[in-house]
């Protein structure tokens, strides 16, 4: 009995320093208040009834579970349809985290290195060029200084923008990129594989040499057509039966059967006083994403998603590379995607950039979110933010494009403020 009792002393003891550490607002017990969560309610009501935007959904998880998931205003307007929280959305630059992974997944399978060349997969890659503008505003085209490599395309380093540049703009509109393909970005009413016209990209010159400046452009629909060429599938075909199936992602698919054709917010744009009027059709504003030609899957800016299905991903992400037994990528895999990788390049205060994720290395730097939150958004106006450090993944959903409003950041500020202990 003696015994016994002095064992339990002990244990006590030791156990004494290790509890006096532990602080008393330990992350782990930051819960988000349902009374001061209702501020999120205020601030997408506002701006769906003062007509600043159509619609929005709006999802939260802390922990892997929903603690919050609205839906306010119109998916379309015009056709008297609402906006519900299983609303479909195109989002744009988010398809890059997902085709960020599946390069990663083939990093992972010995199939890509991530200091290869980009050459080795597409033959125009092999010798790049760099347009230079003088003293005078003169430009000339002078070789890449090195190859570009995988980690240059995942980080933004590679020096390729999307041919806006007016001393470029011409070269990259004469190849059917840059201003010629709408918002730049935008292929999805192109009738060619995204191969045919990344190689065609790899003849042009870029802005930057590689590894010497965070440039950010057409990178990420490179690495889709790099994916095909060390799986030996289409882009869509790998996104699907490598993550999105696995994932239970049902909803997020680069083109929507015409059937579901309903589900489609669609995309509105900031007006002159402020308040929304309907894009046009076409690749400046509601796009070819049901009846287009199905044939280009761009990696950087493709895909359409729910907040639900993205959530998903998010949390895949966010739990180290797997949920709910399936696993996409290694936990050491997911450190590197979070974690900037491009120092002083990215000069954003505070900001960094991992290998598809921008990171908060500064709090203050994002809004509340702490140091090691990461996110990243969409042209359309979605945007996201995972903060391991507060247990949470933050989607919003919205499509307005320009996009006039500070919705992003107010809402960001609604759900966080709403942490307590």
């Amino acid at each position: 009995m003696k015994r016994s009792l002095w064992l339990c002393q002990t244990a006590i003891l030791l156990a004494a320093p290790i509890l006096a550490q532990t602080p008393a607002h330990a992350p782990q017990s930051l819960r988000l208040s349902p009374e001061r969560l209702k501020r999120v309610d205020s601030v997408l009501e506002k701006y769906s009834s003062d007509g600043k935007i159509a619609g929005a959904v709006g999802l939260v998880l802390q922990d892997g579970k929903p603690v919050y998931e609205k839906a306010y205003g119109w998916a379309d307007k015009e056709a008297g349809r609402k906006m519900t929280t299983d609303t479909l959305f195109r989002i744009a630059s988010q398809s890059k985290a997902i085709t960020s992974t599946a390069i990663l997944i083939l990093v992972e399978e010995g199939k890509i290195g991530l200091q290869q060349a980009v050459g080795d997969f597409i033959p125009t890659f092999k010798k790049t060029t760099v347009a230079v503008k003088d003293d005078s505003g003169a430009m000339r085209v002078v070789p890449a200084k090195r190859a570009i490599n995988i980690t240059d395309l995942l980080t933004h380093t590679a020096g390729i923008s999307y041919g806006r540049e007016s001393h470029i703009s011409a070269l990259y509109e004469a190849k059917g990129l840059g201003p010629a393909a709408g918002n730049g970005w935008y292929t999805a009413d192109k009738n060619e594989p995204v191969c045919v016209t990344m190689e065609r990209l790899g003849t042009l010159p870029f802005v930057a040499q590689p590894g010497e400046a965070y440039v950010y452009g057409y990178n990420t629909d490179i690495l889709g057509c790099v994916v095909e060429k060390a799986s030996g599938m289409p882009l869509d075909q790998f996104v699907r039966t490598r993550i999105t199936e696995p994932l239970g992602m049902k909803n997020t698919r680069f083109f929507i059967p015409s059937a579901e054709r309903n589900r489609l917010a669609a995309v509105y744009a900031t007006g002159p006083n402020g308040t929304i009027v309907r894009a046009e059709e076409g690749s400046r504003g509601q796009g070819h994403y049901v009846d287009g030609p199905r044939v280009s899957f761009a990696g950087g800016a493709g895909l359409t998603s729910t907040a639900h299905d993205y959530a998903r991903f998010l949390e895949m992400i966010r739990n180290g590379g797997a949920l709910d037994g399936v696993r996409i990528l290694s936990p050491r895999t997911v450190k590197l995607m979070r974690t900037n990788q491009v120092g002083a390049l990215h000069s954003s205060n505070g900001l960094g950039f991992g290998l598809g994720f921008q990171s908060v290395d500064r709090y203050g730097a994002s809004g509340l979110a702490e140091v090691g939150a990461f996110g990243w958004g969409g042209a359309y106006g979605t945007t996201y933010q995972v903060d391991p450090a507060s247990r949470l993944v933050v989607v919003l959903m919205i499509q307005l494009m320009p996009n006039g409003t500070d919705i992003q950041t107010k809402y960001s500020t609604a759900v966080y403020q709403s942490l307590v202990n």
